[in-house]
């Protein structure tokens, strides 16, 4: 037969083979049932001699032959790779529909069914299939359209995503100074280049000119950052060699000092050490340990020791502080005194009392201010009796008294005569409030 599409000769062992499952087959039976393969069917003939026909668009055109088999067989076959295409034609819809599906595939996908349907050897309804193919081509340029928009939108994001990542970099770079962690700040551009990598291997291809740009402004900003961290660790290294040095000078000075009894200089001295410690600076978290280590031990040495001698000079200060008690209880029953001679006495007393007690030596420090206040007040209540007896027996202190008194003697008189003399009312006030002052300091001195 002289056909484009040449007709099949099938046999018994076709047959056979065609109801196989496959795939397509599956498909086909599970969207459709045995209604839709009475339909197809009715599209079909097939000739006393085995001749398949089908009707295409209203003519009946030959598409195979198939001996030895009964019509109703015959049809089957074409009529399932009737259904077979269509089921493939509806699995595309699906996969179009879904935008899970590259634009190469799209036209793949339409070649192939528009090459299937031009002239089918199959049993249906052809001119249905050739529209749905028509329309999944029209779906298929929309669904294109869609998918070059969602991919020019996924190339925007991917180079919004790798700009942030070089933005954040060059922020990063841009901050460097006294104050960076450059631990913190190392384990970013870490994070920031394992992001990079994971856009670039599993995120959306960008244009190759913009990913070059934009990876070669993340490269400046790692660049600038390792540059500025290399320095970094050479003047730490620098400074931790310096401390080194500086604590090490410290620790054999302490050793000098340790086995010293002058125990306030030396004190003052293991001051400046902890002082010059503090500014030496750091070597490194263990190192600084392992050094502190032996400056205390050396320092240790030394406090212990003058501790010691506290403890000793404590029970020695304590017994002192008793003797000095009873002191004061002697001293405290010469007060109060009656007279100057009494206080003659008591003077006497109480000067060979503190004789007695400079003798005796220190007391506990947080004694010294109470015993001593007790022993002042003794004193003071001594002294005022004899202050009191000298002024009253002090013959310059008597003739300017006795002089100040004739002088205020004479004002008074003097304004006695003011003040019966004059007429005007204020002025006599005046005088008058004059003499009332001068009559209150000549009652103090008599």
């Amino acid at each position: 037969m002289s056909q484009d599409n040449a007709t099949t000769s099938a046999t018994p062992s076709m047959f056979a083979a065609h109801n196989k499952p496959t795939a397509t087959s599956s498909l086909s039976s599970a969207v459709y049932g045995d209604a839709d393969l009475a339909t197809a069917k009715t599209f079909g003939r097939v000739a006393e001699d085995g001749t398949v026909f089908v009707n295409d668009d209203g003519t009946e055109r030959e598409i195979g032959q198939y001996a030895s088999a009964k019509a109703d067989e015959a049809l089957d076959l074409y009529a399932r790779r009737y259904l077979d295409l269509k089921a493939k034609i509806s699995h595309a819809r699906a996969r179009f529909e879904s935008l899970s599906i590259k634009p190469r595939e799209i036209d793949e996908t339409l070649a192939s069914l528009k090459e299937e349907v031009k002239l089918p050897s199959m049993v249906g309804d052809l001119n249905a299939v050739r529209k749905a193919v028509e329309e999944l081509g029209e779906l298929g340029e929309s669904v294109k359209d869609k998918l070059a928009k969602a991919h020019e939108e996924a190339i925007k994001a991917a180079v919004s995503k790798r700009t942030a990542i070089v933005e954040e970099a060059e922020a990063l770079a841009g901050q460097l100074g006294e104050s960076t962690n450059w631990r913190n700040t190392s384990d970013k551009f870490k994070q920031l280049f394992n992001q990079w990598q994971d856009a670039q291997k599993h995120g959306t291809r960008i244009q190759k000119d913009v990913a070059d740009e934009l990876w070669g402004r993340f490269s400046k900003a790692r660049a600038t950052f390792n540059e500025a961290h290399r320095a970094w660790i050479s003047a730490r290294d620098e400074a931790r060699n310096a401390a080194r040095s500086a604590k090490q000078n410290i620790i054999s000075r302490a050793q000098e000092l340790k086995d010293s009894t002058e125990w306030a200089e030396t004190s003052r001295k293991f001051t400046a050490l902890m002082n010059e410690w503090k500014k030496a600076g750091n070597v490194g978290r263990n190192e600084d340990d392992a050094l502190w280590k032996q400056f205390r031990a050396a320092a240790d040495v030394f406090f212990n020791a003058r501790q010691a001698d506290r403890d000793r000079m404590n029970d020695s200060e304590k017994e002192n502080l008793s003797k000095k008690e009873e002191l004061l209880t002697k001293a405290e029953a010469l007060v109060p005194v009656a007279d100057a001679k009494a206080a003659k006495a008591a003077r006497v007393a109480l000067s060979a009392i503190q004789d007695e007690w400079d003798a005796i030596g220190r007391v506990p420090r947080a004694d010294v201010s109470r015993i001593e206040a007790r022993m002042d007040a003794v004193e003071k209540q001594i002294k005022e009796v004899e202050e009191a007896e000298w002024s009253r027996t002090d013959p310059e202190a008597n003739a300017r008294k006795s002089s100040f008194t004739q002088q205020l003697e004479q004002q008074l008189a003097e304004l006695d005569s003011k003040i019966a003399a004059e007429a005007d009312a204020a002025k006599k006030a005046a005088l008058q409030a004059e003499r009332d002052a001068k009559a209150q300091w000549l009652s103090v001195v008599k």
